[in-house]
């Protein structure tokens, strides 16, 4: 991955910007009876605008859907069902697609394999820093081949990878007209999907209207569908007070709603979709010379926390711990924290003075003459109850006798602390996770920054060794052995997630299906009178 993407591929895994891996959370149904909507037009609030709509980009890829196909997708229960491709095969390190035939580009062109190889092979080519394909794609290198006889589209990885259908066959394909201009796809879209961008407005709106003829969507999705609309317009909604306002007053009839303003949207009739996500995702950096390098004193002080307590913080109300790093939904997800978290000890000065800290009658915890100091660090932009879930942390470390120095700062500066500076010790972050385990793998070993995306210095090589066993599975049979990697960094305090959390995504006179992360399935939208 090329250095200047670093800090788009922290942001893709702390906030939800990998969906396009993602798997279906399962279907929404409206209560509503009313009557479909022939050829309507569907209205969907935006957090925040899409500067380029290139799939491949780091802002394409949420809006991907409307526009692009993918070779496979996720069915509601996790398993892969059709897109392009009607059938499919895979090892740890080949797969094949055979495409279905009569598939055209939304300029008319048909759809060959050839096409699809080509679009394999620019996405994953280092040298474009496409950062949103980055996302999406095994991290491992591989050639794509075709045989338009056939329809086949093939791929060969140079290292084992064990979920090459849900990486390869998720990336949005991009046609050859595309390809040719990949400039011209930052305000256009040149893919297969059901819907073409007609209307591009910087800041928004961005208007798409939808393709006769189109019938290779998931598990063969037609656009002929009634109450499919025939108009979707994306407007940009930063606020999510505004957002509900606008889904109560009949001003939009789909947006994504998080945090308090939640409460006011139960019980009005509308549909809910909810999207699953890990909140207050916490690191310790473990770099040489930092005081968490010790792994004793990251057991202390993470058997030392009230995981419920901060949990309810965490979601606003009453909350969950945690049960895993990803969120609910993630393929291989687990109930693994409980079992394998640093427990309590029964004396923490004890614990403490076992692992060489000690202090004084008035200074704070010390080891070889050193004091304990913690830089303590979160960002409000990642979720407004970050800042006091670090705030409780502090407490309760302040309280063992370390010296914690709790620091809120914006999106940049933290990104900046984590892959430039390394100056932190603890950071608060939140995220769905990845949808697969293998997206975890750099965050949690390998090199540090800038040759690698280790911002932690995480050091475990139980973990390394069980992911080398786990790589060479294919797909969900490897589930045993990633839970067993991931309950090594558990034990080892390498990392906390805080709390299950919960966004909604609610529909106005509108049913629809989500995905892993809450992107929205075009082809399963409804509109309701």
């Amino acid at each position: 991955m090329p250095r200047r993407a670093l800090p788009v591929a922290l942001t893709a895994a702390m906030t939800a910007a990998a969906v396009a891996s993602s798997g279906c959370d399962g279907a929404v149904r409206s209560s509503t009876t009313t009557p479909l909507v022939h050829r309507g037009t569907v209205r969907i609030a935006a957090a925040s605008e899409t500067p380029s709509f290139n799939p491949y980009s780091a802002f394409g890829a949420g809006q991907a859907r409307y526009a692009y196909d993918s070779l496979v997708n996720i069915a509601d229960d996790g398993t892969l069902a059709s897109g392009l491709a009607s059938s499919w095969q895979a090892t740890t390190t080949t797969a094949a697609f055979t495409l279905r035939p009569g598939i055209t580009c939304s300029d008319g062109t048909p759809l060959t394999a050839s096409a699809v190889a080509r679009a394999l092979t620019y996405a994953a080519d280092p040298a474009h820093q496409l950062a949103g394909a980055q996302t999406i794609l095994p991290n491992v290198p591989f050639t794509a081949s075709a045989d338009d006889r056939t329809g086949t589209v093939s791929a060969t990885s140079s290292t084992p990878h064990p979920f090459l259908t849900r990486t390869l066959g998720l990336l949005p394909i991009v046609c050859p007209a595309g390809l040719a201009r990949p400039e011209s796809l930052d305000r256009t879209t040149q893919g297969t999907g059901p819907y073409v961008l007609t209307r591009y407005t910087p800041g928004g709106p961005y208007e798409f209207t939808v393709r006769d003829g189109y019938s290779w969507g998931p598990a063969g999705a037609t656009t002929a569908e009634p109450g499919l609309p025939a108009r979707i317009v994306i407007s940009v909604v930063p606020q999510a007070a505004t957002a509900a306002n606008l889904l109560l007053t009949g001003g939009v009839d789909i947006a994504g709603v998080n945090g308090p303003d939640r409460a006011r949207l139960t019980g009005r009739g509308l549909a809910a979709a909810d999207v699953a996500t890990v909140v207050g995702l916490t690191f310790f950096n473990q770099r040489p010379g930092r005081p968490l390098a010790d792994a004793a004193l990251r057991r202390v002080l993470v058997s030392a926390l009230d995981r419920q307590g901060l949990a309810n913080v965490a979601v606003g109300g009453t909350g969950r711990p945690a049960t895993d790093f990803g969120a609910e939904g993630a393929v291989c997800h687990a109930d693994l924290a409980a079992a394998n978290l640093p427990v309590p000890a029964q004396d923490a000065v004890a614990a403490l003075r076992a692992a060489g800290w000690t202090r004084t009658a008035h200074g704070p915890l010390a080891k070889a003459g050193r004091p304990l100091r913690l830089r303590l660090i979160t960002s409000p932009d990642l979720g407004p109850t970050l800042p006091p879930v670090a705030e409780l942390m502090a407490r309760s470390w302040t309280a063992l006798g370390a010296d914690v120095e709790l620091v809120t700062e914006s999106l940049p500066a933290l990104v900046h602390a984590m892959y430039r500076t390394g100056d932190f010790d603890v950071v608060v972050g939140t995220s769905p996770g990845f949808a697969l385990p293998v997206g975890f793998i750099p965050f949690f070993s390998g090199p540090a920054p800038a040759r690698g995306l280790n911002f932690a210095g995480v050091v475990n090589p139980e973990y390394d060794a069980l992911v080398a066993r786990a790589l060479q599975e294919t797909d969900t049979a490897g589930c045993d052995t990633w839970h067993r990697a991931a309950a090594a960094l558990f034990r080892s305090a390498a990392a906390l997630p805080i709390a299950d959390g919960r966004s909604t995504v609610y529909g106005h006179r509108t049913t629809f299906a989500t995905t892993f992360g809450g992107g929205i399935v075009p082809t399963s939208i409804r509109l309701h009178r």
